[in-house]
């Protein structure tokens, strides 16, 4: 196995359908730097064999460009391979609405967690980190904690840089800052764990014995609940529920039956704004 390889295996794509300006070369460069950048940054002291890859997609949608400065959204999505098996499995699927970043061509982009030198680098190294941290998480229970350590300092870091997404006064409790920040929070560790009950002992298992791994999984929405007891409609139990909502009714819609009826109350009652999908496991 090729052990220099670095930890993510990033697609990137660019739409600039909306901007009339823009020379097509341009946002082709800005694709290609993007995708070298994050998959040559060394972003941890471990060795990824090329299977630990972490399979990642990240879309950035131009909405209007001048002068350098980009206005644009951006989705970021990574899953992980599901043991045994050809599945693999989404952890998180984000959109992000403030990313407007200033690219030069052919300006490398350079990246230290401790200084802020391009709002690019560090909405990109952001969540490089938030990939890495959820990625071990659901590997080994809390084991993701030294990368969200980093994407908090990027958060810090950022701060004073006048962008969007950085700051807690922006105030719709819906931004970097707060995501990190509730990921780092002992009030919400029940979505890290839930994170390590969902992979490693309910869908890892499945290749092996289908109604146990549905029952792990099972658990770990029961894990997640308790969420919900100290935070209705919190923003990690939404983000869990945009990575996980077809998934979990696929996982329930056939082989082995198990008993859906305590299930379905709790996903009804901890994503509410799903019940249509929710109807659809019997």
């Amino acid at each position: 196995a090729n052990v220099v390889s670095q930890e993510l295996n990033a697609t990137v794509s660019v739409n600039f359908q909306q901007v009339a300006n823009g020379n097509p070369q341009l946002f082709k460069n800005l694709e290609t730097q993007v995708k070298e950048f994050l998959n040559t940054t060394k972003w941890t002291t471990k060795e990824f064999t090329d299977v630990e890859k972490i399979e990642c997609n990240f879309f950035i949608n131009v909405n209007s460009f001048g002068s350098n400065t980009f206005e644009a959204t951006l989705q970021v999505q990574s899953s992980r391979p599901v043991f045994n098996s050809t599945l693999s499995s989404p952890i998180l699927n984000i959109n992000d609405k403030n990313f407007t970043f200033r690219f030069i061509e052919f300006e490398n982009l350079i990246y230290d967690q401790n200084s802020f030198n391009s709002n690019l680098v560090s909405v990109l190294a952001f969540y490089a980190n938030v990939i890495i941290g959820m990625d071990q998480d659901s590997f080994s229970e809390l084991g993701g904690t030294e990368y969200y350590q980093i994407a908090s300092n990027i958060v810090n870091v950022a701060q004073t840089s006048g962008y969007k997404g950085w700051n807690q006064s922006e105030g719709n409790n819906n931004n970097r800052n707060f995501l990190i920040s509730d990921i780092l929070s002992n009030t919400f560790s029940p979505f890290r764990l839930s994170l390590y009950q969902y992979h490693r002992l309910g869908l890892d298992t499945m290749a092996e014995d289908v109604k146990k791994g549905k029952e792990g999984v099972v658990k770990a929405i029961n894990v997640l609940a308790e969420v919900q007891k100290v935070r209705p409609n919190a923003l990690l139990t939404r983000t869990f529920f945009d990575a996980k909502t077809d998934e979990i009714v696929s996982i329930f819609s056939g082989g082995p039956r198990i008993d859906v009826v305590p299930l379905l109350e709790t996903l009804n009652r901890i994503s509410p704004l799903n019940s249509q999908k929710w109807s659809n496991i019997k």
